[in-house]
């Protein structure tokens, strides 16, 4: 009895004694001169690592030279000489090249070689006819107009109608693949349904039949590419939206009242740039491609207008007798494709954020 009296003494005690009130002293803080921070990796942002990325591969930036070499040729090349690209002189007609400097060299001097029925001769129409001072670049055609203009001229055409036609493209694509995988459900099956139907038709197929119905031009081209080429667009962006839409920013952004299309265009879009970049880069050189077989066929750019594809098609009807019509066209035609190629591949790898940790 005497002990359960003396433990009940102490507890009492406690439960009097006021609760402890902590000062700051009690609080130290702690030194962190030990901890060391990599600087330079905190202050690099992702564009900026991505930019590091992008060129140190040597193949894309080949690409990205080769691209402005020919975007400067394609703005000021059709101004260097006095000639137009819809300028015609019978009397100058199927000269070879010829350029001022390297003439001397026997390169370039206007001579070419003709196939007889005795074998090769080699003639030089500039000193037939006595054009001292007449130079043409790349040649001329069979209407005496210059290779050199037109195939800038052309280059400048394409660049355009391919540019366009793949941002139009890009936002038509990237909208409705967004769209679709956002809201899922019955909407995300009636699009993909609809995008299926439309991938069933062939493609050169909708544009030739709109070609025909619709006047020939730059914009008839533009318009016709845009039906066509926003398919693999939005599959991309779809996937990419399924992918993203789960993720906690979105259903932060969800919780907080954010609309569908803010959280759409303003939360995932952007963090969805790198592939839709990369998809826009890939699908320049397709929609150059596409212009030029339409132009080659006859379905493309009216004359006296030109394109790549139409400065093939003229060439490829004299390539017998003057194969140098065919090859200005064909070499810029090759290297824009390939430099855009070498390009998107470049950004592929420099955008893939899993790179960053190997």
């Amino acid at each position: 009895m005497a002990k359960k009296k003396a433990q009940a003494q102490p507890a009492a005690a406690a439960a009097a004694a006021p609760a402890y009130v902590p000062v700051d002293s009690d609080f130290v803080l702690k030194d962190n001169t030990g901890i060391t921070i990599d600087e330079n990796f905190a202050a690099q942002s992702f564009w900026k690592d991505v930019r590091k990325r992008f060129f140190n591969k040597k193949s894309a930036v080949v690409g990205v030279i080769f691209i402005l070499l020919i975007t400067f040729f394609a703005v000021v090349g059709p101004g260097m000489n006095d000639y137009s690209y819809s300028e015609q002189n019978l009397t100058q007609k199927n000269l070879a090249p010829r350029i001022p400097g390297l003439e001397d060299l026997g390169i370039f001097d206007g001579s070419e070689s003709i196939k007889t029925s005795t074998g090769y001769k080699k003639v030089n129409n500039y000193e037939e006819q006595n054009l001292d001072d007449v130079y043409y670049w790349f040649g001329s055609d069979n209407f005496g107009r210059d290779i050199w203009t037109r195939t800038w001229q052309g280059a400048r055409v394409s660049l355009i109608i391919a540019v366009a036609a793949t941002l139009i493209d890009m936002i038509v694509g990237m909208s409705y693949g967004l769209i679709s995988g956002y809201f899922g459900g019955k909407v995300d099956m009636v699009m993909q349904r609809i995008l299926e139907v439309a991938n069933g038709i062939p493609r050169l197929v909708i544009v030739t039949l709109l070609l025909l119905i619709l006047e020939p031009g730059m914009g008839t081209i533009i318009f016709a590419l845009m039906l066509t080429e926003w398919i693999g667009m939005s599959r991309i962006a779809r996937a990419e939206m399924l992918k993203l839409k789960e993720q906690e920013f979105v259903l932060a952004s969800r919780t907080l009242g954010a609309s569908n299309f803010h959280i759409i265009f303003s939360e995932v879009l952007p963090n969805i740039i790198g592939p839709i970049i990369t998809q826009v880069m890939f699908s320049i050189p397709t929609a150059i491609f596409t212009e030029a077989f339409l132009s080659f066929v006859g379905l493309g750019i009216p004359v006296p207008q030109c394109s790549l594809g139409s400065l093939i098609s003229d060439g490829f009807n004299s390539f017998t007798t003057h194969p140098f019509e065919i090859v200005p066209p064909i070499i810029v035609m090759a290297l824009l494709m390939l430099s855009f190629n070498l390009v998107a591949d470049g950004l592929r790898e420099a955008l893939d954020p899993t790179l960053k940790e190997m």
